[in-house]
């Protein structure tokens, strides 16, 4: 299954199919609120939401599974994936009971199974949103949070201080260098940044997600370690490719 929603075209799936769970999930969620206040949208529109429901809960099942296919290559943050693997079940679990709402609307809807059926669609419908917003948090926030607190800011005392280092360095506008000295400043699982090649990285968010364990990055916090990095990898393409989505900068000559 892995091998399905592995890679297309070269580049990670999960990415890719993430947007659909996201977007058809509310979207059905919500219509299928409305729809249970409102008989007249549940006629136009109620299956429209019910086919909304189920292509969402088949895209949230290619999303999680995508998703376990990436964690096997560059690991897995614990949040997303145990969130991640609850949406399918919900998701699905919502689409069946509307449908089975809706089919019981259309004999009788104020009969005690359409009741029944109405009301413990309402809260899962209710979930479902909550659990999608909660994916997508945890995922973004896995991907992006600390490699935003890392790098300075546009704007405030980050921006000063952003400038007045590219000021220290002889650096160009819009270009960042960093001292060997800064880098060993950073030499904590807290804090993990590496020099390789002559730039510098901030490897925080990899170290818990490095498919060789974290060790490995542990020892590379704080140093140049181009050597132990060629050591390692050789001239292999893809943990080149890896490395650089943590670029911050250049190391400083001298």
């Amino acid at each position: 299954m892995d091998g399905l929603f592995d890679t297309i075209a070269g580049l990670p799936m999960h990415p890719l199919l993430v947007h659909a769970p996201v977007v058809l999930l509310p979207l059905g969620a919500l219509g299928l609120l409305l729809v249970l206040v409102r008989r007249a949208w549940r006629e136009r529109y109620g299956f429209l939401v019910g086919a909304a429901l189920v292509a969402g809960a088949g895209a949230a099942f290619a999303a999680a599974e995508s998703g376990e296919a990436l964690a096997k290559r560059v690991g897995v943050p614990a949040d997303h994936s145990t969130w991640g693997d609850r949406l399918p079940l919900a998701a699905g679990a919502l689409a069946v009971v509307a449908l089975g709402w809706l089919l019981s609307t259309r004999r009788s809807a104020q009969s005690g199974l359409a009741k029944g059926l109405g009301a413990l669609a309402a809260v899962l419908a209710v979930a479902v949103v909550a659990l999608t917003a909660l994916v997508g948090h945890s995922g973004a926030s896995a991907a992006w949070k600390d490699r935003i607190a890392a790098t300075p800011s546009s704007t405030g005392t980050a921006a000063g201080t952003a400038s007045a280092t590219a000021s220290a360095s002889g650096t160009a506008t819009g270009s960042t260098a960093y001292s060997l000295a800064q880098v060993a400043e950073h030499a904590t699982a807290q804090s993990c940044w590496a020099a390789v090649d002559g730039k510098v990285y901030d490897l925080t968010a990899w170290i818990a997600r490095h498919p060789g364990g974290d060790e490995q990055i542990l020892g590379l916090c704080g140093i140049d370690a181009t050597a132990a990095f060629h050591g390692q990898h050789g001239t292999a393409g893809e943990p080149a490719q890896e490395l650089a989505a943590f670029v911050i900068g250049a190391l400083q000559a001298g």
